[in-house]
């Protein structure tokens, strides 16, 4: 971590030597120690859990880049300082020459403490040398947790040991894979397990090795445990070891001193004739299999390679180069998960006793299905007195403390700390910024983007937006299974994502250790004597004392009162970066605020903040403004000066029933002025001077998404020359100002290539010519567009669109789908088509399609004819249909019966009194988001498993 610090820090360093001549020596020496020792960080931020005096040294290089970047910007903001004509006069100038005194007096501080930092920097490097010989000697034997580290190697071991009778939820994963192994063609296969740290990867593949049929089906099985740091030569005489064992025969003379080359072509002849089953557990990094693969002969004789391993990025390219599947390794459903825990901490009759069963299964949710969790804190629970509830209810309200503290615990924490340790630099704060949501807490992708790009996490590289390495450094969390998808959108995109509990406990507590964030839950929490980022978590109702707040660099508040959101601003604004109060308790705009010249990021969403000051144009920095779901209907002029802005999210919409209201803000005129805008939703153009706000429009080249609202149909030629110039938009949202206006889109000669997401609302006189040559759409939405020709002929075409929403779009009688049209659609929806009254299906149309919503069609005379053919699709809406065709689906005495019978998931409902009455059909009732058979669910809207 202090590596990441000092990389977050350098920049800062020469930018202020770039553009500032005063103090520019004390400076250049500070940023010349720091690029010296950061060589030597990344190794020492791996040995701070292990060697004291290491991280004692890791933690003051961390003290003295945080009090660096204090001063710098403490520096930079009297430097900048303007203070303005003031009053006239001798009471203004005595104002002025006031306020000069006490900026010279702030600035010789800021230059001594630039000084002092310098000389504690020197001091501390001293030391540094000192630790030289350690910190190359551990870089040699690689971090903890590799082959070094015995204790580790021994908890690994246990992995390999354990037997069938004590594992739960095994048998359908091993059965599976015992298939793919023994079965298929006798071409040489890979197959990946893949999955988080403790999820018992290494004792499923170790049961499926073991297994009798498996050893007699290979002529040689030989398993290789790989670390972090794998030395390949090493790996290689291994692997050629053990083969010659198994085949017994004789190493080759010389084996110990030749090179790689010739290792592989030793190990390719050993198994060139034979039947191999190779086992590479817990890989890292795509070299390691780089490098041995290459020994692996295919030798048309069935053979097979299994690799487990964190990150799925290694599983599948693997997989992919040698044609095999992945296996992702789930966790332990809720009744796996009691049966196993029931059977560790209650050896014997393996039931929970009654007065302790809420505390276990509290505790249990918190494992989440990890069963390398559950075992470890069953083994701390089994030692307890059953008689004694509160030694039980202490381990419930204090398990961040006993992961940290406790020995039985520590295998636990080593295991799940390796992916961290494993992290490179850049990805350690943001894997740490987890730590500042609560427990349980839901994700939003893009609001954690925003936020890692606001903190300077995300490092600049040429030709790519922060947004877009942003987003790579999500993906690669993803990738090794740190971060858990939760919801995806339906083109693909994760939306909401979440982090395991245990593993959240960890992060929380390495977060507190690197005084990277503090949490703060209960009023009895103590708060460091220099906090940095701070997230609320509770209904705290006042500041601590004797805690300084002035270094605050990000607020977070996930549950306050709003005076005590009023107190801490008011210490906390001068060097606040993040300021994110969504769903806070407040009505009015914090006026504080305006004084954070560093402010970044501001998130005032889901609040009940009716209006922003003129005072908010202050804010230069800004880069992130959140008012979705707020009330604010205008934005005054000022905010034309926010020229570093990137995201500006100002709209609200309200859903009943099939009703949807989308509300935005009023355009300014020269909203063009805001030339580094990517998002921008949702824009009211209802204006005289519209032809002026689409050239401004156009004049934001950045531009990835935008919203426009209140469309009238002479604004459409305009808009459409503003739409040309957004080359970079993926996104387009244009609603007409009402819904039986025409949107004119017929003008748009070159639409942005990029353009993936599509939505319009309003009637068209002919679908646009131009969006059936749109090769990267993937959604598209139309709304009310009543057009008479057919949309479906020039939209099934479009290589990429997975999903398709049409509401009032055609006039006609008739939908038909014809043979390969739509090849990768997998949800479409059909509402209030008024007119409809058959809609046909060919063989071969929609392969891929997963869900059907047809609602609201009241003409149609039968369920549509060829979904028989729809042989992927898994859910079937029907939404305020006649009766005859939801009897259909209930009768398997109807002739037409058959016809959905393999549809796994089919739901009916009708909009009555206000509220949703929505049936399952009875075969189809299935998981908790389901009715039960024959009942009925009432709802104001729909729960999201019908959205």
């Amino acid at each position: 971590m202090a590596e990441s610090l000092v990389s977050i820090l350098l920049p800062k360093l020469t930018s202020f030597i770039e553009n500032e001549v005063q103090y520019r020596e004390e400076v250049i020496s500070v940023r010349a120690e720091l690029e010296r020792i950061r060589a030597f960080l990344r190794v020492a931020d791996s040995l701070e859990e292990t060697n004291e005096e290491v991280k004692v040294w890791v933690k003051q290089i961390r003290d003295i880049a945080y009090d660096t970047e204090d001063a710098l910007d403490e520096l930079r903001l009297l430097l900048g300082h303007d203070h303005g004509a003031g009053p006239s006069g001798i009471s203004g100038l005595l104002q002025r020459m006031s306020c000069c005194v006490l900026n010279f007096k702030a600035r010789y501080r800021i230059a001594n403490e630039l000084q002092r930092v310098h000389t504690r920097l020197k001091s501390v490097c001293e030391g540094h040398r000192r630790l030289r010989n350690k910190v190359s000697q551990a870089e040699q034997r690689g971090p903890p947790g590799a082959d070094g580290d015995s204790n580790w190697q021994d908890h690994r071991g246990n992995a390999l040991l354990v037997d069938e009778a004590d594992l739960v939820g095994i048998e359908e994963p091993k059965k599976q894979f015992m298939e793919w192994l023994m079965e298929g063609d006798s071409d040489r296969k890979v197959f990946s397990v893949v999955g988080m740290g403790g999820l018992g990867k290494t004792t499923l593949i170790k049961q499926v090795f073991e297994d009798p049929t498996v050893k007699k089906h290979f002529a040689v099985s030989v398993w290789i445990t790989l670390s972090r740091s794998s030395d390949i030569e090493v790996l290689l005489k291994e692997l050629l070891r053990q083969l010659t064992r198994v085949i017994r025969k004789p190493v080759p003379p010389g084996a110990d001193t030749m090179n790689g080359h010739w290792l592989k072509i030793f190990i390719k002849d050993l198994l060139q004739r034979r039947r191999y089953l190779i086992v590479l557990d817990d890989a890292w990094h795509t070299s390691e299999w780089d490098a041995i693969k290459h020994a692996l002969p295919n030798n048309s004789y069935g053979s097979r390679i299994v690799i487990t391993t964190r990150k799925s990025e290694l599983a599948s390219t693997a997989c992919t180069e040698f044609v095999g599947k992945v296996h992702n390794m789930e966790p332990l459903t809720p009744d796996q998960s009691w049966n196993l825990f029931c059977r560790k901490t209650f050896p014997g009759n393996n039931s929970c006793p009654s007065h302790l069963e809420e505390i276990c299964k509290y505790i249990l949710r918190k494992c989440d299905g990890l069963p390398l969790a559950i075992v470890a804190i069953s083994g701390v629970l089994a030692s307890k007195d059953k008689r004694r509830i509160d030694e039980w209810d202490l381990v419930r309200r204090s398990l961040r403390a006993e992961i940290d503290g406790n020995n039985r615990l520590q295998n636990l924490r080593k295991v799940l700390s390796l992916s961290f340790n494993d992290l490179p630099y850049y990805l350690k704060s943001c894997f740490l910024h987890l730590s500042v949501f609560p427990e349980g807490h839901l994700i939003d992708r893009k609001r954690l983007i925003r936020l890692w790009i606001a903190e300077g996490f995300v490092e600049r590289k040429e030709g790519k937006t922060l947004e877009e390495i942003a987003e790579e450094y999500f993906g690669k969390l993803l990738s090794r299974s740190l971060l858990q998808v939760a919801e995806t959108t339906s083109d693909g995109r994760v939306k909401i994502c979440r982090v395991h509990d245990i593993l959240r406990e960890i992060i929380t507590s390495k977060s507190r250790d690197h005084g990277f964030a503090n949490i703060t839950k209960d009023q009895g929490d103590v708060w460091p004597d220099k906090v940095r980022r701070l997230s609320i978590q509770n209904t705290l109702q006042t500041v601590q004392s004797n805690r300084s707040l002035s270094q605050l660099r990000s607020l977070y508040v996930f549950g306050a009162e709003k005076s005590f959101i009023c107190t801490i601003l008011g210490s906390t604004t001068k060097l606040l970066s993040v300021l994110d109060l969504q769903a806070a308790p407040i009505m009015r705009f914090p006026t504080q605020v305006v004084d954070s010249y560093y402010l970044k990021y501001l998130s005032l969403r889901h609040t009940e903040v009716k209006m922003l000051p003129k005072s908010i144009g202050k804010l230069q920095n800004l880069e992130t403004l959140d008012l979705k779901h707020t009330n604010i209907t205008e934005l005054p002029v000022e905010i034309l000066k926010l020229q570093k802005l990137r995201h500006l999210l100002v709209y609200r919409y309200e859903n009943i029933s099939y009703l949807h209201f989308k509300y935005g803000f009023k355009a300014l005129m020269e909203i063009g002025a805001l030339q580094s805008l990517q998002k921008l939703c949702y824009l009211e153009v209802d204006d005289e001077r519209n032809d002026v706000i689409m050239k401004e429009v156009g004049k934001l080249t950045q531009l990835s998404r935008l919203g426009i609202l209140k469309l009238r149909k002479e604004d459409g030629r305009d808009l459409c020359w503003a739409i040309a110039k957004l080359t970079n938009l993926q996104a387009l949202s244009v609603a007409a100002v009402e819904d039986d206006e025409t949107i004119d889109l017929q003008h748009l000669i070159s639409p942005p290539q990029f353009l993936q997401r599509i939505y319009l609302r309003g009637r068209l006189e002919a679908l646009p010519h131009w969006i059936c040559s749109l090769h990267s759409l993937m959604k598209l939405h139309l709304r009310w567009s009543r057009l008479k020709e057919d949309p479906l002929v020039s939209l099934q075409s479009l290589p990429n669109l997975v999903h398709l929403e049409l509401l009032q779009v055609y006039n006609g009688k008739t939908l038909y789908f014809k043979a390969k049209g739509f090849k990768k659609l997998r949800i479409l929806g059909l509402d209030d088509f008024e007119e409809l009254r058959c809609v046909e299906v060919e063989e071969g149309a929609m392969p891929c399609l997963e869900k059907l919503i047809i609602q609201r069609c009241k003409l149609l005379e039968k369920i549509p004819s060829g979904i028989e053919y729809l042989m992927n699709l898994k859910v079937l809406e029907f939404f305020d249909m006649p009766d005859e065709l939801v009897k259909v689906m209930r009768d398997k005495h109807n002739k037409d019966y058959k016809k959905v019978a393999h549809i796994p998931q089919v739901f009916y409902g009708y909009w009555r009194d206000g509220g949703w009455d929505v049936q399952s059909v009875e075969r189809c009732a299935k998981g908790d988001c389901s009715p039960r058979a024959g009942t009925s669910m009432r709802s104001n809207d729909l729960p999201p498993c019908w959205k």
